[in-house]
């Protein structure tokens, strides 16, 4: 799939999927000091190192030994597409071969360039990640719900999409928003954000990271209990369970009325905003009618409503609301009391929404085999 793969070497073991601790542990059975790790982890992060051999500062023989140890390789580029004017980059990775021989995974990520006239804040560069190849979840609306399960990320490859941006200019923002649940593949994300987050890793402030989930109640139980300040977004998509589920077949377990107790929690125990996230899809589930009764199930928490209209996938029987009727159904949550806002479109013209150019780059190498 990519040219990189012959660059692989299964017997390495990518070294971020060490955490900092377990990184300075194993270099202790090397006889080596505990600030060697922070050093490595220093030009990681701080200066863009793609191997060892850039590690000046570090012994010849350690850098060796690591070389023949870890691999800090970047994920090669299948392919790149970009929009607005630049401001918005998607890239598709290639994750390379599996120890068990498989090959063809790649995954999504795409930096979004904000300047201080978008919002009035300083410039800020967000990074949207995936946490898993393919998703389980199975939405109606979303491309890559329509690709199935393939696996998880491990944390290295969560914190390599990142560091492909993160070479180019500085991230300011993190979302867990890209192919797959991120708490369905919970141990690699909190170990990416652990990464992430701490000084001597990307020094990301933890408000600036949103996790993203299709509302597994237990995943945000425990997520709340992590001690992290991160955002938190819950996909709703519907006023009502018996709608819910035919939009997310996977959430039958799972009722509205839950997933509004465990935002409550997370609220009381992390003090952070918790934004529901809504996909308008035409005559579905954008009438007035089902705005209001969204605004009476979620009025009373400190909570936000994204409303996101559909961004087109490969499903043919969903279509995109007029923005009359979008407007129509902000109009009735902002009545109601509730925070709501549209959220800003970028990148529709790049197939900016999760998984939709993995299928097209499948789609197109299908193609190639056929001709």
């Amino acid at each position: 799939m990519s040219a990189g793969l012959a660059e692989y070497d299964l017997n390495m073991r990518p070294l971020l999927d060490l955490s900092l601790e377990a990184l300075a542990a194993e270099l202790a059975t090397w006889g080596e000091p505990a600030y060697r790790a922070r050093q490595i982890a220093e030009w990681v992060f701080r200066h863009g190192a793609t191997d060892f051999e850039a590690m000046t500062p570090l012994p010849p023989a350690l850098r060796a030994r690591l070389a023949e140890t870890f691999t800090i390789a970047p994920l090669p580029v299948i392919a790149n597409r970009a929009a607005d004017d630049g401001a918005t980059t998607k890239a598709l990775l290639d994750l390379g071969p599996t120890p068990d021989g498989r090959t063809g995974d790649a995954v999504e990520t795409v930096r979004m360039d904000y300047d201080p006239d978008d919002d009035g804040e300083a410039d800020r560069t967000t990074v949207c990640v995936s946490t898993q190849v393919g998703c389980a979840m199975g939405c109606r609306f979303c491309a890559t719900g329509q690709q199935g399960f393939t696996r998880n990320l491990s944390p290295s490859e969560i914190i390599a999409q990142v560091l492909h941006f993160s070479r180019e200019r500085r991230v300011t923002n993190l979302v867990f928003m890209g192919m797959g649940e991120p708490l369905a593949n919970y141990a690699s994300t909190v170990a990416a954000i652990r990464w992430l987050t701490r000084p001597e890793g990307l020094d990301l402030r933890q408000r600036g990271i949103t996790v993203s989930t299709v509302g597994l109640v237990h995943g945000i139980d425990r997520l709340s209990r992590e001690g992290l300040q991160i955002g938190l977004t819950i996909s709703l998509h519907a006023p009502d369970d018996e709608l819910r589920r035919q939009l997310i077949p996977t959430s039958a377990g799972t009722t509205i009325d839950e997933l509004v107790e465990a935002a409550r929690l997370y609220i009381e125990r992390c003090g952070r905003r918790v934004t529901f996230a809504y996909a308008l899809l035409d005559r579905v589930n954008d009438e007035p009618e089902q705005a209001r009764a969204l605004a009476r199930r979620i009025r009373g928490i400190q909570a936000h409503v994204n409303l996101i209209p559909y961004n087109p996938t490969a499903g043919p029987d969903l279509r995109r609301p007029s923005r009359e009727r979008v407007r129509a159904f902000l109009h009735e949550l902002q009545a109601a009391g509730i925070n709501a806002t549209v959220r800003i479109e970028r990148g529709v013209e790049i197939a900016a929404a999760c998984g939709q150019l993995r299928t097209d780059v499948q789609r197109a190498s299908m193609m190639a085999v056929d001709l």
